[in-house]
């Protein structure tokens, strides 16, 4: 086994999230890195040679793949012997949605933030119903924080326009959970060790390529989706986040998107 090997085989190890093998959710960060256009797809044969390293059987991969088509995520068809899989309308629509907030290399905080509260007991329903259609962020059983004017539509919620002049440590760790900030950690950690040491002149394949930039994305995905952007005083002392999303994009620089007729075609 060559270094370059080894270093991919410890790369793969480090960037793997501890917390989410679930293969149909990697199967989703991949498809919307590297195949989110209309015709974009991944041969059965790429899927797996992109997957199969994490230590993921094929067997799991088309089980994965199975369930991604009966929720409607994923279309596959066949020539001849070959398989192709592609997003439907929904998966493309659903990727889009977050795509913005997953790869915003220096995101800005919204200036105006509001308070919706609601009354203790049934009162709650009310905002429940409110942050299903709206981003919002929990604070307590019946306190949540939203970026810009409140709504029109908060019937039974008190809604009051605030600005964080002082944020105490357990409106802090509401915000930004212990577990949050752990694995923000841990990936930031990761990230500078496989970037530190990557040997010089190393040149990928486009599936080990393919293969780090899931892994990247996937793990980044589960952190910053979870994570509103917010004002710093917001945020502990320990939080992470900024330098975390300048060790992903510092990597992802480094890995550029393979084309995906090159993909399909390696073996």
């Amino acid at each position: 086994m060559t270094s370059e090997q080894r270093w991919f085989d410890t790369a793969v190890s480090e960037l793997a999230d501890p917390q989410n093998q679930r293969v149909w959710s990697i199967i989703v960060s991949l498809f919307g890195d590297l195949a989110q256009k209309p015709a974009a797809q991944i041969s059965g044969g790429a899927l797996t040679r992109i997957i199969e390293p994490m230590g993921i059987k094929p067997e799991a991969i088309r089980v994965a793949v199975h369930r991604l088509r009966k929720d409607g995520w994923i279309e596959s068809d066949r020539i001849g012997r070959v398989s192709r899989h592609y997003l439907t309308e929904y998966g493309r629509s659903q990727s889009a949605v977050v795509t913005p907030r997953i790869y915003a290399r220096d995101p800005i905080p919204a200036e105006r933030w509001h308070l919706l509260i609601a009354e203790e007991g049934t009162g709650t329903r009310a905002l429940e119903d409110v942050m299903l259609s709206r981003d919002y962020t929990p604070i307590g059983r019946n306190v949540a924080l939203g970026a810009g004017t409140p709504p029109d539509d908060h019937d039974d919620l008190l809604a009051l326009e605030v600005s964080a002049q002082d944020t105490p440590k357990w409106v802090q760790d509401r915000l930004c959970t212990p577990e949050m900030r752990e694995a923000c950690r841990t990936l930031h950690d990761a990230l500078r060790r496989v970037s530190q040491s990557r040997p010089a002149g190393w040149k990928p394949s486009p599936s080990e390529i393919a293969t780090l930039r899931t892994l990247i994305v996937h793990r980044w995905r589960r952190v910053v989706l979870r994570q509103p952007d917010l004002p710093q005083t917001f945020y502990p002392a320990d939080w992470r986040g900024p330098a975390c999303r300048a060790e992903v994009f510092r990597l992802l620089d480094t890995l550029p998107r393979p084309d995906l007729d090159e993909l399909n075609q390696s073996g």
